[in-house]
């Protein structure tokens, strides 16, 4: 589909500086992201919108098609210079490049500048150091990942912990109801309902900073804090997974990343799995085993007919080394027949260690090298089981395990390149076409501490979590969603499952890169998201001479901290004088809903 202006070769006719494309952006791809970041572009900044797809018929092609505002939709399998030109990529304001290979959207990005050099352009990378040198080269280029900005969401939401963005020397997070803290920064959504998800508000409106903290005082009494919409002696809900109508939710920041309280048993016994698997087969775990058991019942025995400890431990170590002496016939020895035994054992298990100490330096250099299969142990217990690994599957299970906790993987697409990632780090993947159901209970769900679902699939996400829950119910369930209706009715059906879309998380920092503006990060409220951003104070943003109030906006937009250019690294939390009118130079870290960042990130027009 092209411009009715369109000449026979596909190629706008007409003067470039007057074409009907002429001051809009190009969105390049037909995936999830690519649909919401033009609906991000169209709803919230009202700027037109020229997308090139690679198939009009396949993936989001026919709904971006769809879409009112969009100018023109071009199909191109990749986008190549005639893409570009028919984009009319020489006037336009932006470009986004959000499908394909890294390699193609460099390419397709260093084709833009050298078009329009003044044309603003973000790319989706999924290196991002490679991101960080393209940066560094092109100017006016901005390279986000749509997986990293994703998956902590993931991650957090499996390990029970509020997901985090950093600013400056704090983490924001976004605490519920009994969580809450007196020293919050502000109140971020209230009317909360789990079954009625419509209810919420983000960035209620407050009559002053005061009444924030008057609401949550009066929700404390002398027994300690009180459930949202309860009455003294009401059971108060514990946990997000509890809460009522009128609950509230508020933004918290704590010197470092929300910790995860693991006891240090579990985390000794994840280790020594996790050393054992590394170095050895299962038969030869189950022989070490074994063996080890028959020496220490062997030492018991000893320890028992001698009564001396240090004795029976002397005895256990010369004998398993080999070097036990007889008993001398006709010597009386306490217990002679059970020691003699234990002595017998533990020597003949002694002399096995030798032979099984180089089976297992064979096997570790031949096949116990990472990189190559294993399969979940049958002790493993606690972890969490990935489903799918794409981009956002691969982030998520190295998240997970550098939080410390042990992941399986479970992956259908044998020649899926999160195979080799995850393999790489020591993890357990199982692959191949099995029903899930048996693939789930080989990953040992039954004993797991969450399931993360993040195929590209939403029946299959929703399938693994019925499944999982079949299994065992009480298991945490976070599951990637991209259809806001369904996300809603699993929301109300499945008390336990945590609903997350990567292309909802990303597409607002991919938009606000788009129009200039840094987004720090994400923050999920249920199924809404929060921005994180920290603007610059300059002559084509529209702040300067504006003051905190004239930035505020009730549902839109909160102010919650001040960087003043004289003081440029210092972060004034709750800035007092706001009544103050921001300079050039200044910072202002806001947090904003999608229309509430998208307001304050008009570029102003420049007077001719």
């Amino acid at each position: 589909m092209t411009s009715p202006d369109a000449g026979p070769d596909g190629d706008p006719g007409g003067d470039p500086q007057e074409g009907p494309y002429a001051g809009h952006y190009v969105v390049c791809g037909g995936n999830a992201l690519a649909h919401r970041l033009i609906e991000e572009l169209i709803e919230h900044y009202e700027v037109p919108v020229v997308a090139v797809v690679p198939d009009l018929a396949r993936d989001h092609a026919p709904q971006i098609g769809q879409l009112p505002g969009v100018v023109a939709v071009l199909e191109y399998g990749t986008v190549t210079a005639e893409a570009l030109r028919a984009a009319r990529v020489e006037t336009a304001r932006g470009i986004a490049l959000v499908d394909g290979t890294d390699q193609e959207n460099i390419h397709a990005a260093l084709s833009a500048q050298g078009r329009n050099p003044g044309i603003r352009i973000v790319l989706r990378m999924f290196n991002q150091r490679l991101g960080e040198h393209i940066e560094r080269l092109l100017p006016n280029c901005a390279s986000l990942s749509g997986s990293a900005t994703a998956a902590p969401a993931f991650a957090n939401g499996a390990l029970g912990r509020p997901n985090s963005v950093r600013v400056g020397d704090r983490y924001l997070y976004v605490a519920y109801d009994d969580d809450i803290q007196s020293n919050q920064i502000c109140v971020v959504a209230d009317r909360i309902d789990r079954q009625d998800l419509g209810r919420l508000r983000l960035l209620p409106e407050t009559a002053g900073r005061a009444a924030e903290f008057i609401a949550l005082a009066r929700r404390t009494d002398s027994a300690g804090p009180l459930g949202a919409g309860h009455t003294d002696g009401d059971p108060a809900p514990v946990g997000p997974d509890a809460l009522v109508p009128g609950g509230i939710a508020a933004l918290q920041a704590l010197t470092s990343e929300p910790p995860l309280h693991i006891p240090w048993w579990s985390r000794a016994r994840w280790w020594l799995m996790d050393t054992l698997r590394f170095f050895t087969s299962a038969r030869l775990r189950m022989l070490l085993i074994v063996a080890f058991s028959a020496v220490a019942a062997g030492a018991g025995v000893l320890w028992y007919f001698n009564g001396q400890l240090d004795w029976a431990v002397y005895l256990t170590l010369l004998d398993m080394a080999g070097a036990a002496q007889p008993d001398q016939q006709g010597v009386p020895v306490p217990g002679a027949l059970w020691t003699r035994i234990a002595q017998v054992v533990i020597t003949f298990c002694g002399i096995t260690f030798v032979p099984v100490a180089t089976a297992i330096v064979v096997d570790a250099l031949a096949t116990g090298r990472r990189g190559l299969p294993k399969a979940p142990g049958g002790g493993i217990r606690d972890h969490v089981v990935v489903v799918g690994l794409g981009n956002v599957g691969t982030r998520v299970a190295a998240l997970v395990r550098e939080a410390g906790v042990p992941v399986v993987c479970i992956e259908r697409d044998p020649t899926s390149r999160g195979i080799a990632a995850v393999r790489a780090l020591g993890l357990p993947v199982l692959v191949g076409d099995a029903p899930l159901e048996a693939q789930l209970r080989r990953a040992r769900v039954q004993r797991s501490r969450a399931l993360v679902a993040v195929t590209n699939d939403d029946a299959t996400n929703l399938e693994a979590a019925l499944e999982a829950r079949a299994v065992r119910g009480e298991v945490r369930i976070v599951v990637r969603l991209f259809d806001d209706d369904f996300a809603h009715h699993v929301y109300a059906t499945l008390g336990n499952v945590a609903s997350r879309s990567v292309s909802y998380l990303s597409a607002p920092a991919f938009a606000a890169a788009l129009m200039g503006r840094e987004v720090l990060g994400t923050l999920s409220v249920f199924r809404h998201v929060l921005l994180i951003a920290e603007l610059a104070c300059d002559s084509g943003s529209g702040l300067v001479g504006l003051n905190l109030h004239d930035i505020e906006e009730p549902g839109g937009v909160r102010v919650i901290a001040v960087r003043l250019a004289r003081r440029p690294e210092d972060y004034q939390w709750n800035y007092a004088d706001r009544a103050r009118r921001l300079l050039p130079g200044d910072h202002v870290v806001v947090a904003a809903t999608r229309n509430g960042l998208a307001r304050i990130s008009t570029p102003v027009p420049t007077e001719t």
